[in-house]
C-alpha cells in the first residue's frame, strides 16, 4: 500500500505522500487511535512508532487492505485522516534549507 500511495498521480490541488509518510499513515491508520480523539503529535508518534513495532510495515500494510475490502467507505475516511495527521506531525524538510552533496576529493 505505501508503494501505491507513494506513486499515485495526485489529485489537482493535493500533493502525493511520500514514502515514510505513507508507511506512518498506514501505521496510524492500523493503530487503535480515533480521529474523534484529536489527537496530540505525540499521542501521534507514539501510535505510529508503536504499531510499526508490533505489526511492521508489511503487517500495517495488510490490515489496510484488509479494511479497505471490508469497508472501502469508512476506509477512505479514515485514511484521509491518518494522512493528514501524519502531515501534520511529521513535516517535510525543506529542500532549499537541506545542505548541497558534499564536494567529492579530487585527485591529483
Amino acid at each position: 500500500m505505501a508503494e501505491i500511495l507513494a506513486t499515485k498521480t495526485p489529485l489537482p490541488g493535493r500533493p502525493v505522500p511520500g514514502t515514510f509518510a505513507a508507511v506512518r499513515a498506514e501505521a496510524l491508520f492500523a493503530s487503535s487511535v480515533q480521529p474523534s480523539w484529536s489527537p496530540s503529535p505525540d499521542l501521534v508518534r507514539r501510535a505510529v512508532t508503536t504499531t510499526l513495532r508490533r505489526l511492521g510495515t508489511r503487517g500495517c500494510a495488510a490490515q489496510v487492505a484488509g479494511e479497505f475490502g471490508d469497508h472501502p467507505d469508512t476506509a477512505v475516511a479514515r485514511m484521509r485522516w491518518a494522512l493528514a495527521a501524519v502531515t501534520a506531525v511529521y513535516p517535510v524538510p525543506s529542500l532549499t534549507s537541506a545542505p548541497g552533496p558534499w564536494p567529492l576529493a579530487r585527485a591529483s
